[in-house]
């Protein structure tokens, strides 16, 4: 495909931001680093020429010169063109430099007032540009920055190429884009030829479809729903310049594509590829109209829709290059969407409802035979309604619930006012798939519409329902849905259900008051019960479970156990709130790791074959969470980021699987990037008024704080945590298993009595609960208290049981940690020695990277001796604090501030502070006075 020079973006659309090509801009900007060049290739529209600019920016200001062109293919005739932009503005300055036969050749070619031509002055004139870029290099770099090189006139691009080719040594770059075509398109070789030695080729591909969405919304087409931001980059091949033309035609449309249409094409685009369509014949064209309104054209769907010769009509078109040859593929496939969906929406409506009628009867699929049929009928029809219905049905069950939602959509447009089911019932079944398939936008709409005009309540209840489910956590902003839901519902016992089941999640996520939402969902279930709703009644029980589970609550069990009682209804067994979620959730806060695996890998397994996206990225968290504990971090930071991805992809669950995978990064990952994305779901939180969720987001951060090396930071986050929890009800200890790591903190900055204060009221819960995993990481953590009082003995033997006791119970990252703190507290430091090699042993068996990095910055301490308690001589000092006076003793004994930290077990920054603390009460300035002083108290 091709695409005319003259076509220009907007100006409102120029970039100023580059999307999606970090790696590639890494990669440009080492080379540019080094004094290398640099070649940008792909085809049109790609975004070739906003990286260029974005590097020119960034390196033009470090080059005394920068030399720019930018050729157009309507002015590739005219030689010497981009010579003149290149060297014109610095003729004046070089030519006094420059032999007198080159200076003459080059001014009579770049000024016109000659006949210079490469024929008559061929070597003056490649003599007079190598001279004169190695004249500016003579000051300084010198980058020359030339875009589109396709469209350079030969003279110009021999000439350059020429002297690139000499440049090496001189400090003269090329940063150079070039148009190439096709995925394995070696167009750029002979382009590259002509830059300097080494130069590093780098290819502009496609962007992904959540790079798609971002580059939408940074453009102001935002607002765009998921399902049409999908289709933009289906239809565009994530191109970017093709993206933004369909996204701006769709934003300027006053009505959106109908279900089952393509996207509208705009002119500007059609253009691109109607002139080739224009030497096709008649018969040809009709035979590609079939293929681009097929779901996956092949030439047998062609020849049953009665294309006869579609072999040939086909292979005329692949020698235009509208189709893609491959010879081992049976499918008919278009060079690029774009030609497919512009053949499309040039073709006469009743032209293209001629190719779905045909398609309708060839097609080989079920579904595929209804969609056609629907967009091949005009009006209301209840037989081709059913047919939709039925065709919906089958793609929910084959796990399609997208295709299922836009079936249902269809059936409902054809379905008359009168019908049984009503079109409203049908529009807000498909509202429901579309839910399901993670297309919240699409089901709000409908929803909305719906509401509108429906008068019967429970449609209406339904409809408010799928209002609030679109809100996910930010529960908040539908907040005058509720009282118009309980309105509607009236005294419907089976409504009333619905409505109060949603009130359960608000009291929850928006008041972040447990015992509210446990009171609801018990309220929810009576109403079910009596509605005979058993959906209803089972959603409502696990979510009591799994509020109770969370609280601590002694009931939790007992409800867990009503959830699972039969009858099930399928919907539930599998759905992220439903009772087998529960019982998963339980199992992993009582340390039953392998029950847990084997539950979440189960229910992942079922979600996705029913195509369920929002339960696939629940429990792709859930089984990230137990991977995580169990100490497979490799593992759990695939799944985590997989989570994310899809997250991200569908707008469902961003905070929550933000804030997993900074738990996952920072035990096996990128610490940095753990920081930014704990951060991000803290910010998100706090956005949504999500209680529940600020509070493990904030778990999150302060874990990556401790791993990050930053234990105040730790200490500020995990100190809300703790205040949140009790603020929410939260109770057990299990739930965000964070009293460990705020211990661990406090001793690092000085605070043991603090940390052992959280060790304290964490274990009385645990120990009520029977949170085994729990108690041994408090008794770790405990053991790092008692090392900083100096009762060293102590806090080895119960840093030992808390190692094998974790180890037993499968949780091999917390095990490795225990066994980092032993190693740090018995010293042996020097490599080789047999406590680090151990917690470096854990340590890689875990895929840990970031903890393996903190044994190493261990191993490379000072040598330092176990501490010990502070000595008689200090015993009259009753004016320090137990802390205070363990530093003060070793600072007589001559160790240095980083010695002491790795004795006591914290931080430098927390024995600097510690010891100014000494300095102002004991009225001293400095550590020499401090054996001063002591030695004075001992000759007494």
């Amino acid at each position: 495909m091709t695409v005319r020079r003259d076509f220009q973006e907007p100006a409102r659309c120029r970039p100023d931001l580059v999307i999606g090509r970090e790696d590639l801009l890494a990669g440009a900007r080492d080379q540019l680093a080094s004094g290398g060049s640099v070649l940008l290739h792909g085809p049109a529209g790609i975004g070739k020429s906003t990286v260029l600019r974005a590097l020119a920016d960034e390196y033009g200001a470090t080059a005394r010169t920068v030399l720019r062109c930018s050729a157009t293919e309507s002015e590739s005739h005219l030689p010497f063109l981009a010579l003149a932009d290149l060297l014109g503005l610095v003729l004046d300055d070089v030519s006094p430099r420059l032999p007198l036969a080159q200076r003459t050749a080059l001014e009579s070619a770049l000024t016109g007032r000659g006949e210079s031509s490469l024929q008559r002055d061929g070597l003056a004139l490649r003599l007079a540009v190598l001279s004169a870029l190695r004249a500016l290099a003579a000051h300084g770099g010198v980058l020359v920055v030339a875009d589109d090189l396709q469209w350079l006139d030969p003279a110009s691009a021999e000439l350059l190429g020429f002297a690139a080719r000499r440049l090496e040594g001189t400090p003269v770059q090329l940063l150079c884009a070039v148009r190439t075509e096709g995925q394995e398109s070696q167009e750029y070789d002979r382009h590259l030829r002509s830059c300097p030695p080494g130069t590093l080729a780098v290819r502009l591909g496609p962007l992904s479809r959540t790079q798609v969405a971002q580059l939408l919304d940074h453009r102001g087409h935002g607002t765009l729903p998921r399902s049409t931001v999908r289709e933009i980059h289906r239809t565009s091949g994530g191109n970017p310049l093709f993206a933004l033309e369909l996204g701006r035609a769709l934003a300027d449309s006053p009505t959106p594509p109908r279900p089952g249409e393509p996207l509208p094409v705009p002119t500007s685009l059609r253009a691109l590829v109607l002139s080739r369509l224009d030497m096709l014949s008649v018969e040809a064209r009709r035979t590609l109209l079939v293929a681009s309104a097929g779901a996956r054209p092949t030439p047998a769907l062609l020849h049953a829709a009665g294309r006869e010769n579609a072999e040939a009509e086909c292979a005329q078109a692949a020698e235009l290059g509208l189709l893609a040859t491959e010879p081992d593929a049976p499918a008919v496939r278009f060079a690029h969407p774009l030609i497919s969906a512009a053949l499309y929406a040039e073709a006469p409506v009743p032209e293209r409802r001629a190719a779905h009628a045909a398609l309708s009867t060839a097609a080989s699929d079920p579904i595929e035979r209804a969609r056609h049929l629907a967009l091949a009928t005009t009006g209301t029809d209840p037989e081709v309604a059913a047919r939709l219905a039925e065709a919906a049905a089958l793609a929910r069950d084959r796990g399609a619930p997208s295709v299922a939602a836009h079936l249902g959509l269809l059936a409902a447009r054809h379905t008359p006012a009168d019908g049984t089911p009503s079109p409203e019932e049908r529009r807000l079944q498909a509202a429901e798939d579309a839910i399901t398939a993670g297309e919240i936008d699409l089901a709000r709409d409908i929803a909305r519409e719906v509401l509108a005009r429906a008068t019967v309540p429970a449609d209406r209840v339904r409809a408010w329902i799928i209002v609030i489910d679109s809100a996910g956590h930010t529960m908040a902003e539908v907040d005058a849905v509720f009282p118009q839901a309980l309105a509607d519902a009236g005294d419907d016992p089976r409504l009333l259900g619905l409505v109060h089941y949603q009130l359960a999640w608000r009291a929850l996520i928006v008041e972040g008051d447990f015992t509210e939402a446990r009171e609801a969902a018990a309220h929810a279930a009576e109403l079910a019960a009596q509605g005979r709703d058993r959906r209803t009644e089972l959603l409502s029980l696990a979510f009591q479970a799994q509020t109770e589970t969370l609280m601590g609550h002694p009931e939790a069990p007992r409800t867990i156990t009503r959830a699972l009682k039969e009858p099930q209804d399928p919907r539930v067994a599998w759905h992220h709130n439903g009772a087998s979620s529960a019982r998963f959730r339980w199992l992993v806060m009582g340390d039953q790791l392998s029950e847990a695996r084997a539950t979440v890998t189960a229910l992942l397994r079922e979600v996705r074959r029913r195509g369920s996206v929002e339960s696939e990225v629940h429990f792709l968290r859930g089984l990230a969470e137990t991977e995580l504990r169990a100490g497979h971090c490799g593992r759990a930071l695939e799944l985590a980021r997989e989570s994310l991805r899809l997250a991200r992809d569908s707008g469902i669950g961003e905070t929550a699987s933000a804030m997993l995978t900074s738990l996952a990064e920072a035990s096996g990952g990128d610490v940095d990037r753990a920081l930014a994305l704990a951060r991000e779901a803290v910010d998100h939180a706090e956005e949504d008024g999500d209680q529940m969720y600020l509070s493990r987001a904030l778990g999150a951060l302060g874990y990556a704080q401790l791993v990050a090396g930053d234990p105040a930071g730790t200490v500020r986050s995990l100190r809300r945590v703790r205040t949140l929890e009790l603020g929410l009800g939260i109770t057990d200890p299990a739930r965000g298993r964070w009293q460990g790591d705020l211990a661990e903190a406090l001793v690092r900055i000085g605070e043991p009595a603090e940390a052992q204060d959280v060790i304290d009221a964490g274990r009385e819960h645990a120990l009520r609960l029977g949170r085994e995993s729990v108690l041994a990481v408090l008794d770790r953590s405990e053991a790092l208290v008692r090392a900083a009082r100096g009762e060293l003995e102590a806090a080895v033997t119960q840093l030992t049981s808390a190692q094998d006791r974790l180890g037993r119970l499968g949780y091999g990252l917390e095990e490795a940690r225990a066994a980092l703190a032993l190693a740090r507290l018995q010293g042996g430091r020097r490599p080789g020695s047999s406590a680090y090699d151990e917690a470096t042993r854990m340590f890689r068996r875990c895929r840990a990277l970031p903890w393996l990095r903190q044994v190493d910055e261990s191993l490379t301490a000072p040598e330092a001796e176990p501490a010990l308690a502070a000595p008689a001589a200090l015993d009259a000092l009753d004016v320090l604090a137990a802390m205070e006076r363990q530093v003060a003793a070793l600072v007589m004994e001559g160790a240095t501030n980083r010695e002491i930290a790795a004795r006591l077990f914290i931080s430098v920054k927390t024995v600097e502070a510690t010891l100014t603390r000494v300095y102002r009460k004991l009225g001293i300035r400095s550590r020499v006075d401090i054996v001063r002083l002591a030695a004075a108290r001992r000759a007494r």
